[in-house]
């Protein structure tokens, strides 16, 4: 079968189409995530993403295929985990560069982190907010602030989170924090 005929038993709903191209192509997304530092659970939680995103275009009357279905889902596979490397990245960045509250409700903690977040000035406080809160990437920052570049957007970030801790610091005792 080839990739049109797949594609067109994908758009009238044929779940062994989707079947057979996951056993077709598993190794090859596998060894994708398991090269970049992924686990084969992870691999297939990826893969199984990848095939339902392709189920979904297919099934859209304005999709057109522009490479080959293993190529499609290679790059699919690889932006769904990049995504998540970047979400693992930020996440063990919240809790080894963050102020160290351990024994706090998430809440309060958020409470006041945007509490001083909101004594910043506008620009650090938009960096802070759109990194941690809305997820940004430095690239997506540098645009939406018109800096130069993604470094430019780095270097503000390290800057205002510096600032951001010291404030926390200053108005915080470690003895806020405990029960």
């Amino acid at each position: 079968m080839n990739d049109q005929e797949i594609l067109v038993r994908l758009k009238q709903g044929d779940e062994n189409t989707l079947d057979l191209l996951y056993k077709q192509h598993y190794r090859m997304m596998v060894k994708l995530i398991l090269k970049n530092n992924g686990s084969e659970e992870e691999a297939k939680d990826i893969y199984q993403e990848a095939l339902i995103i392709l189920w979904q275009r297919a099934r859209d009357p304005e999709f057109i295929l522009t490479s080959k279905i293993s190529t499609y889902l290679y790059s699919v596979c690889l932006n769904l985990w990049r995504k998540e490397l970047e979400r693992k990245k930020r996440f063990s960045h919240e809790v080894n560069d963050g102020v160290e509250i351990m024994d706090m409700d998430r809440d309060e903690r958020i409470k006041i982190i945007n509490n001083c977040i909101q004594k910043l000035g506008d620009t650090c406080r938009d960096i802070l907010t759109y990194y941690y809160f809305d997820r940004l990437s430095m690239v997506e920052i540098a645009e939406k602030m018109g800096f130069a570049n993604s470094d430019t957007s780095k270097t503000k970030k390290y800057k205002c989170k510096k600032e951001l801790d010291l404030l926390v610091k200053s108005l915080y005792k470690e003895s806020d924090f405990l029960d």
